[in-house]
């Protein structure tokens, strides 16, 4: 713990070729946070540095040519690295992708920096994962200068992003930030974290066009990200508020046999409609 009272949070992710999400996120953990607990790697000196870079810690890496997979081991390896440097420091670090938001429930009353100041039992929390898609009948295309959760109203409670975001201590986390290896994982009961990579289908596509991402093995993975689309439209939602606490209890039970420490997936692929009070927020 710092010698302030308060615990000391940083929050760290990185990116390549995206000028789409990186104001959102540092406009949102700026204002939770502090602009000065940011920090984000920039993957290749060919990339452009972030409007707002200024504001925050920016870190340029030369670039290494991956695969999908191995791309994926290496950022979080490089993560939890650094991470465990920022613990000389902070008392809490916050990891995701650059297209992922931690919220707590508006209900609390609170912003995610006073949830936090609780006590922590746990190595790490997780969030319930929200995978946030368009829905093609009723919304249109994605105005970045709006809150996203104003313009989108459904999403796809999903295992897949219902990851140990939050690190009491120093700790490895897996590929994609899926798990903590070698420890269980704990949802908490009130945080969640939106996953906005298919926000908007025009831009989705626009990555399936992508040769470079293709080239290094995005094919498979984007296919399936591309079905969110067809889910979000087609399937009838459930009410959130009504199905949260089943969720996280399933997630819980329903754990995969070759990884016990992942959440497991629900069957059923449920889609929720999101509760109002979460609209202004992202």
């Amino acid at each position: 713990m710092s010698g302030d009272s308060r615990k000391k949070i940083g929050v760290v992710s990185m990116v390549r070729n995206d000028q789409f999400f990186i104001p959102k996120w540092i406009d949102y953990y700026g204002k939770e946070l502090g602009h000065e607990n940011l920090f984000l790697f920039i993957d290749g000196h060919d990339q452009a540095l972030p409007e707002d870079h200024a504001s925050i810690n920016v870190v340029r890496l030369p670039r290494q040519r991956l695969t999908r997979s191995r791309g994926d081991k290496n950022r979080t390896d490089l993560i939890s690295n650094f991470s465990r440097a920022l613990f000389l420091r902070y008392d809490l670090v916050i990891a995701h992708d650059i297209d992922e938001v931690l919220v707590v429930d508006p209900d609390r009353g609170l912003l995610l920096s006073d949830y936090l100041q609780r006590q922590v039992r746990y190595a790490s929390l997780s969030a319930l994962g929200l995978d946030v898609g368009q829905n093609l009948d009723l919304e249109q295309p994605i105005d970045p200068s709006r809150p996203f959760l104003e313009q989108r109203s459904f999403a796809h409670v999903s295992a897949r992003y219902t990851k140990a975001v939050v690190a009491n201590r120093p700790l490895r986390w897996g590929a994609g930030f899926h798990r903590v290896r070698f420890r269980n994982f704990h949802i908490d009961p009130n945080l969640f974290l939106f996953h906005f990579g298919m926000v908007d289908y025009d831009i989705s596509k626009r990555k399936m066009e992508d040769q470079l991402l293709l080239s290094a093995g995005w094919r498979g993975h984007l296919d399936r990200r591309y079905e969110l689309f067809d889910l979000i439209t087609k399937k009838n939602p459930v009410d959130g508020d009504a199905f949260f606490k089943q969720a996280r209890r399933r997630e819980s039970i329903l754990r995969p046999l070759f990884a016990l420490n992942k959440p497991g997936m629900l069957p059923e692929k449920p889609v929720i409609r999101i509760p109002e009070r979460f609209r202004s927020i992202v």
